[in-house]
């Protein structure tokens, strides 16, 4: 069950960041079928190569399971953002936000 999760994750995430299974792999200091063999459920990470692989889409563990948040990089660089705005500059985007959701 969890390996089946954590492959879906782990395409979706990479297909996102638009890179080859093999680049990623080497990326990571790897051989260059590594993230296939995770993505195929061979092999599931160490426990420090998963460090690496949220590090890589940089994102957290807790965001790398958090299946409900579809772009978790670009939610975190939006957030970011938001903390610049002031109160005025938040309560327009608010609504545009809302406008869009309708």
């Amino acid at each position: 069950m969890y390996e089946e999760m954590f492959k879906e994750r782990l395409i979706k995430l990479r297909m996102q960041k638009d890179v080859s299974a093999r680049d990623m792999s080497l990326s990571l200091g790897q051989s260059e079928s590594y993230i296939n063999k995770i993505e195929t459920k061979d092999t599931l990470p160490s426990m420090t190569v998963f460090f690496y692989i949220c590090e890589y889409f940089k994102i957290t563990p807790k965001e790398f399971f958090d299946v409900s948040v579809e772009n978790p990089k670009e939610l975190n660089e939006i957030i970011e953002n938001l903390k610049t705005l002031n109160s005025d500059q938040l309560a327009h985007i608010n609504a545009i936000i809302k406008d869009i959701k309708k």
